[in-house]
């Protein structure tokens, strides 16, 4: 083949890809946006729990930060999905960003653990504020049977700087020291921050307001087709399928975040053999590789079939995770334990696709923030307890977290539901319902994350 020829197939080919991913100028704009800031904030956040010890802090404080984080997830989760909706896309991310940067600038300038707690208040923000508008980005800028897709490549990009963050912010630990260290990450958080709001605006299309989201009416809060800023409203438009998968996931989500802040700790200070920062890092880097080699693969069979059993085994493997750590007592082992760990994220976007694909028009991300916020303030009650359990002993703290992740996924193996069989049971055939996931026109009956 001559070399004129070979170029336009290398160009189909790679227009296939771009098409086949879900690829286009807005959400490069949303990705670039998750790696920048996505980068910074896991340099600095994931050795939070080794900073506030440097500084002074006890194991009830770490448990505090871990209860913050959950509890500020669902109070700002549902106020992230009304912005969106009330200011667009772009607007929305662009003020999330600047509370993230604001957070940044109060733990570099000042080196204490109750400094970590007050910047909390705005960095830990940034991923539960802004969730709700990516997903909503990604509905509308996506066709329907390309929302599990959209969905997998945003958490398969998130997770290149859950990754490398780690790594990086351990390198930075090892050479200037654990508190030094940590607020050198965050110098480089607040720049990677900044880069990132200006690469956003640059990149995504402006997506104003529907007139019905700023009419006063919905504004109000009144209903409509528009921005709802009142969640009871909302509520009552939640499904029983999908109270019932929200049911498993608070449980699943107790399993995930009563061991959560305590996971550096044991691989860092309680184990036998306990590893450094940089080993921290590689662990973490192990855990991230197995879900990013795993997204898309799952998102082309979810879209083809029932979603039900992607979840379930998402939900199994968030179960044994805490039981395969408590016998990991040096690090081969751990790896094996966070490979496992990466595996949760199994049938993640499945979940929030169906969410997004189901919430009303003009509200997908006041629906998304919605779930978030009735999730994330219980599981908070959780998260705080976690610090006592785990003063009682490592083994009560992963122990009870196993516990609950049975509970879940019984519960969900039980009651949970699956679009396709609904669907089918309308008159639709089982692959072409899971292709389309309802969205406009589904009966909200059929709402199922």
């Amino acid at each position: 083949m001559s070399a004129s020829g070979a170029a336009p197939t290398t160009r189909t080919s790679a227009r296939q890809l771009v098409d086949f991913l879900g690829l286009n100028r807005s959400i490069i704009g949303m990705l670039s946006m998750v790696v920048l800031v996505g980068l910074g904030e896991k340099m600095a956040e994931r050795f939070l729990p080794i900073y506030l010890m440097a500084l002074g802090a006890g194991a009830v404080w770490i448990g505090v930060l871990n209860g913050l984080d959950n509890l500020l997830s669902a109070l700002y989760s549902f106020p992230g999905g009304y912005l969106a909706d009330r200011l667009g896309t772009k607007r929305a991310l662009l003020v999330f960003n600047l509370v993230a940067m604001a957070g940044f600038v109060v733990v570099i300038a000042i080196p204490s653990w109750i400094a970590v707690l007050a910047g909390a208040v705005f960095f830990l923000s940034w991923t539960a504020i802004s969730l709700p508008a990516t997903m909503s980005l990604v509905a509308k800028v996506l066709p329907r049977n390309k929302r599990t897709m959209g969905v997998s490549v945003h958490s398969l990009v998130r997770r290149i700087p859950m990754a490398l963050g780690p790594v990086i912010g351990g390198v930075l630990i090892h050479y200037w020291g654990e508190v030094l260290g940590v607020r050198m990450a965050f110098v480089v958080a607040l720049l990677l921050a900044g880069t990132a709001a200006i690469a956003q605006q640059a990149l995504i299309e402006d997506d104003a307001a529907s007139p019905a989201a700023a009419s006063p009416a919905a504004a109000g809060g009144s209903g409509g087709d528009g921005a709802e800023k009142n969640p009871i409203v909302l509520f009552r438009e939640m499904s029983p399928q999908l109270r019932n998968l929200l049911v498993g996931d608070i449980l699943i989500r107790f399993c995930e975040q009563i061991p959560y802040a305590f996971v550096v700790v044991w691989c860092m200070k309680a184990i036998a053999a306990p590893v450094g920062a940089v080993q921290f890092g590689a662990l973490t880097a192990i855990e991230m590789a197995t879900a990013v080699l795993i997204y898309i693969p799952v998102a082309y069979l979810a879209d083809r079939g029932a979603k039900k059993p992607f979840v379930l085994m998402t939900f199994v493997f968030f179960t044994i995770f805490p039981l395969v750590l408590y016998f990991s007592r040096s690090f081969w082992p751990l790896a094996g334990a966070f490979v496992l760990r990466g595996l949760k994220e199994f049938g993640e976007p499945t979940r929030k696709a169906l969410i997004m694909d189901l919430a009303p028009e003009n509200r997908k991300a006041a629906m998304f923030g919605l779930y978030y916020l009735l999730r994330d303030i219980v599981v908070s009650l959780a998260a705080f307890s976690s610090g006592v359990l785990w003063m009682i002993s490592p083994a009560a703290n992963f122990f009870t977290a196993f516990a609950c992740g049975l509970a879940g996924t019984i519960w969900f193996a039980a009651f949970g539901d699956d679009l396709a069989s609904d669907n089918k049971a309308g008159g639709m055939s089982r692959r072409p319902a899971a292709r389309s996931c309802g969205g406009a026109g589904a009966p909200t009956s059929a709402l199922k994350p």
